[in-house]
């Protein structure tokens, strides 16, 4: 018979310590704001607030796919964050939560988000919310993170398709509006990914990540940051040129967009940690406020 000491005991996680570990899993914070996008684009397509016998299982549904898509994300790179000190602390790497049982959770969230979405919603969402995770699974983490610069930019695409499976949940359909929304996150991830990337650089060199930074060098990202946030302020404009909103959301554009350009400008001007981090939280609120700016242009206008 096994006997446990009171030291041995105490050193068993608790159950809130084991489901606090795996809701860190799932990167809450960047759930909400994927959810956000979502409801943006609900709103948009449903000019109005879109009924709720829609909007809750949208949300749901939008919500553990997201959150499945990272808890795979972390399992598969389990063996990088173990390396970095930005991640080393996460709940696989520091032993808190064993690999197969994070991997598990993951893929049954994700079976959960496709099964909701298809019998609450409607098939085109469900299948654009798995799309959106095997994206950023197989696409963005399995192929890409590892082996190209070009990481970023093309997995972008996967933090843009919450949008997509907003319109569609409301319509039924994809248009050509969805696509411009998608194509503002997609102009956007770049900007804001690749200035986390100047902050931990010498994490991504020693985990050998060929993030911007890591394979052509911190000047180089600079400018790329400044030449993405130009293009992103022109492409935010032209939902106004196809009269998907109005004043509001045109002076949010211009203004948000002439922000991100300057701070872009003296993150090349100033090479230091305190500006590139100056250039993550604003592109971070940038976000959040063009979206919140055409929920208001939407019910206000």
């Amino acid at each position: 018979m096994a006997v446990h000491t009171r030291a041995q005991l105490n050193n068993k996680p608790s159950l809130f310590g084991t489901l606090r570990s795996y809701l860190e899993l799932t990167k809450l914070r960047i759930v909400l704001l994927l959810l956000f996008t979502t409801v943006t684009a609900m709103v948009v397509a449903a000019n109005g607030i879109p009924q709720l016998v829609i909007l809750v299982p949208t949300l749901i549904g939008g919500s553990l796919s997201a959150a499945g898509a990272s808890v795979i994300n972390q399992y598969l790179d389990r063996d990088l964050d173990v390396k970095m000190s930005r991640t080393a602390r996460r709940p696989i790497p520091s032993g808190r939560i064993k690999p197969i049982n994070a991997l598990l959770f993951g893929l049954g969230l994700v079976a959960w988000s496709t099964l909701i979405l298809w019998i609450f919603v409607n098939p085109l969402t469900s299948v654009l919310a798995l799309g959106g995770a095997i994206y950023y699974v197989v696409i963005y983490t399995m192929l890409l993170k590892r082996n190209t610069v070009l990481n970023i930019l093309i997995g972008g695409g996967a933090g843009a398709m919450p949008v997509l499976v907003g319109w569609a949940a409301v319509t039924g359909t994809l248009s050509f509006e969805p696509l411009l929304l998608f194509a503002i996150i997609f102009y956007w991830t770049p900007p804001h990914s690749w200035a986390l990337a100047l902050l931990v650089n010498s994490d991504y060199t020693r985990a050998n990540v060929p993030m911007m930074p890591v394979a052509r060098g911190e000047d180089v990202t600079r400018t790329q940051i400044l030449w993405y946030s130009v293009q992103l302020l022109i492409i935010s404009l032209l939902p106004v040129l196809f009269s998907m909103f109005g004043a509001i959301y045109l002076l949010a554009a211009a203004l948000l967009g002439i922000g991100l350009i300057y701070q872009s400008v003296r993150l090349i001007q100033k090479k230091d940690g305190a500006t590139a981090r100056k250039v993550y939280k604003y592109s971070t609120m940038y976000l959040a406020y063009l979206f919140m700016a055409m929920i208001l242009d939407i019910l206000i206008l």
